[in-house]
């Protein structure tokens, strides 16, 4: 969670005001990933009132903002404490490098005080943003705390710039004639940090210079030049970025690509164990040889390395709402298109001698080694184990490999068992999702294949593991994941169907799966049009406390994910059931006012679920049944039931089709009962922490 986000213009002059705008639009690209509080620095004059000496202590200080709440609140007070002070918002910058912050809280409340930048103390003479948690703060805080350091906040954070300080004050009492540069106080930090981390470092001694580096949590560095004889500059590296000194442009640090492609689309991800150090317009990157993992503290001597840039893939359209009041409203809208893009190029229809046929590049090379697996093990979390979980009946089916499901979380807790024979599928729309990275950190450890799903090209998932597929859903901004669910689900539905593909015995099922897939975009048309039918059921569920989802075989995910989604937007309690297990304990709960939706659309479990909706029934339950189209009279006994009416599709994609009218009656929860859609209570988008 947090984003952590830095612009720097060299060579080019900007105003204070700009420069205010571009890292507060920053933040609002990033809030996605935490607004309770948030944060920035920039300088409070030109460089030529600053001393160049990189020891001097009469260098200004960086003026520093933090506010409770979200983005617009942080925005309120800059520009209230900006009037007060008289500070001139025209006064233009040829060099300036400000950072800025936005937060969700993991150590100490939402305060001023926790908010970032997070300081070394009087004179703000180090400043830290950061993304992820410090494992070992307390240890490191007690260090700083017995060499006379106070401490403010109740953050991992803030050890950090004050052992910077720590580092620096020790160098420069040393006898010497070189005086400690920037990057060697940050790289004698990182050698003691241990856990997931991005960061930045803005510093009064070393003005208009910013050192970013990170272990485990995401971080981009943008690339716009301003000047088009400075194209030579698409290799990173001491003696060729640094050549471009002088050439004016602009340079931005972001945990998301989200708020660098308004500005450029040249970008380099950077990788655990690297720092960037950005001076006079060049960026040298060093990188630890022999880095540890992902939580303990980097002690090899770092090298010089060379990096290429690279192109974003998306448009800044895809980060706009458009039309739509809301994020989640947009992105449940964009299903259509989102899954076309999903299986564009990747299903093949064959000719009139060739049979249907999926072809997923990125696994071509590993098919054979997942065939002979002992068994396909599906790791995730949240709304990605549920898509999981949907595609696992029919991977089985099709590859005849036993599919188990785990939480991330919990195979860690448990050290379950993993071995060289297995293929372990992580599944992560961001990517970066800590506890799956960890788990991905154990199987690797344990000789399994591992395969990675995710949307974000470049994610630590889609390089750490053996090889994957990348769903291709576009942005998602809405921390509730709508559109990427069903792109995964789709995805993996193309997996089983890669993997069984050498069967003969189950080829008329492939192709009949594969017709379904070419239509079932429009089949996610034709269920949206329930929309003002879910508005309206959403008006009858409003004051509801509870809300329970019955489910079985294919959608028992469904119910699942149905259910989260009513809980993570809509602040309702609401629980997904495996109908199977009704009559062993859920069964004492109803009655004729708890509301209770029952799946019963046609697949192999549709007889249990009409027994199932029978016995609701006799105990005066409030069914809301969802169904196939023409099996309104079969399903609702005596008209006694609301009936959503869905299309038909293979059973392995109807969970696809069966979750967007739950998705639709969430999100009109949510706007009616008056909660933000967007940015649910205590909730991230992207969960970059234990």
């Amino acid at each position: 969670m947090c984003g952590i986000f830095a612009y720097l213009n060299f060579g080019v002059s900007r105003e204070r005001r700009y420069i205010l705008q571009v890292l507060f639009n920053g933040l609002r690209r990033l809030e996605y990933r935490g607004y309770d509080s948030a944060g920035i620095s920039i300088d409070d004059c030109l460089l030529s009132c600053a001393s160049t000496s990189s020891s001097s202590s009469s260098s200004p200080s960086p003026l520093v903002f933090r506010q409770e709440g979200n983005i617009e609140s942080l925005v309120k007070s800059v520009y209230e404490d900006v009037a007060a002070t008289e500070l001139n918002l025209e006064e233009s910058f040829t060099v300036h490098a400000g950072i800025a912050h936005t937060r969700w809280a993991t150590h100490g409340e939402p305060a001023p005080r926790n908010s970032h930048p997070q300081t070394s103390g009087a004179g703000n003479e180090f400043l830290v943003v950061h993304n992820g948690v410090i494992t070992n703060y307390e240890v490191l805080k007690e260090t700083l705390v017995r060499h006379g350091f106070t401490f403010e906040s109740e953050t991992d954070t803030e050890v950090i710039p004050k052992f910077a300080k720590f580092v620096f004050d020790k160098a420069n009492e040393a006898e010497g004639d070189q005086p400690v540069t920037f990057s060697q106080v940050v790289l004698e930090v990182m050698k003691y940090l241990e856990g997931a981390y991005a960061l930045i470092f803005k510093s009064k001694h070393y003005p208009n210079e910013l050192i970013a580096c990170k272990r485990g949590s995401p971080l981009l560095l943008g690339v716009k030049e301003l000047n088009e004889d400075a194209s030579n500059g698409s290799t990173l590296h001491d003696s060729k970025f640094l050549s471009m000194n002088g050439q004016p442009k602009e340079l931005f640090l972001s945990s998301d690509a989200n708020a660098i492609v308004e500005h450029t689309k040249k970008v380099l991800v950077v990788e655990d164990g690297e720092v960037l150090h950005i001076k006079e317009g060049g960026v040298s990157i060093l990188k630890f040889d022999n880095a540890k993992g992902r939580h303990g503290a980097a002690r090899s001597t770092p090298s010089s390395v060379q990096r290429a840039l690279s192109i974003l893939e998306m448009e800044v359209e895809q980060i706009n709402k458009g039309n739509y009041e809301h994020y989640m409203q947009k992105e449940i809208h964009e299903q259509p298109e989102s899954l076309t893009t999903t299986m564009r190029g990747r299903l093949i229809r064959g000719g009139s001698c060739k049979a249907k046929s999926v072809l997923l590049g990125g696994l071509k090379d590993h098919l054979k080694t997942i065939r002979r697996s002992r068994r396909i093990v599906f790791i995730g979390c949240g709304t990605s184990y549920n898509a999981a979980l949907a595609a696992r009946p029919i991977l089985e089916e099709l590859s005849g490999i036993p599919v188990s499901m785990e939480v991330a979380s919990d195979l860690l807790d448990r050290q379950g068992p993993i071995y060289r024979e297995d293929t372990a599928v992580f599944v992560s729309q961001s990517g970066e999702t800590a506890d799956t990275l960890n788990a991905l950190e154990y199987a690797s450890e344990n000789g399994a294949l591992c395969v990675g799903i995710t949307n974000t090209v470049g994610s630590a998932i889609a390089r750490h593991t053996h090889c994957g597929v990348h769903i291709n859903a576009g942005a998602e901004i809405g921390v509730a994941s709508t559109k990427a669910y069903t792109s995964q689900i789709v995805v993996m539905a193309m997996l089983a169907l890669a993997i069984g593909g050498d069967t003969i015995s189950n080829q008329a099922r492939r192709e009949a799966i594969i017709d379904g897939l070419y239509d079932l975009p429009n089949k996610v048309r034709e269920v949206l049009k329930l929309d003002a039918e879910m508005k309206e059921l959403a008006n009858l569920l409003i004051a509801e406390q509870s809300l329970l989802v019955f489910g079985r075989g294919y959608n028992y995910a469904t119910a699942l994910e149905g259910a989260l989604k009513v809980k993570e937007v809509a602040l309702m309690h609401s629980e997904g059931i495996l109908a199977g297990e009704m009559k062993h304990g859920p069964l004492a709960l109803v009655d004729e006012n708890l509301p209770i939706v029952v799946i019963a659309t046609r697949d192999a479990c549709f007889s249990k679920q009409q027994s199932v909706i029978q016995q609701l029934h006799a105990r005066k339950g409030r069914l809301i049944v969802m169904c196939s189209k023409g099996d309104a009279a079969s399903v609702c006994p005596g008209n006694s039931c609301r009936v959503i009416e869905v299309p038909i599709v293979e059973d392995c994609l109807q969970p696809v089709i069966n979750v967007v009218p739950l998705q639709l009656l969430a999100y009109h929860l949510t706007v009616l009962r008056g909660y933000n859609v967007d940015q649910p209570r205590n909730l991230a988008k992207s969960v970059t922490t234990l």
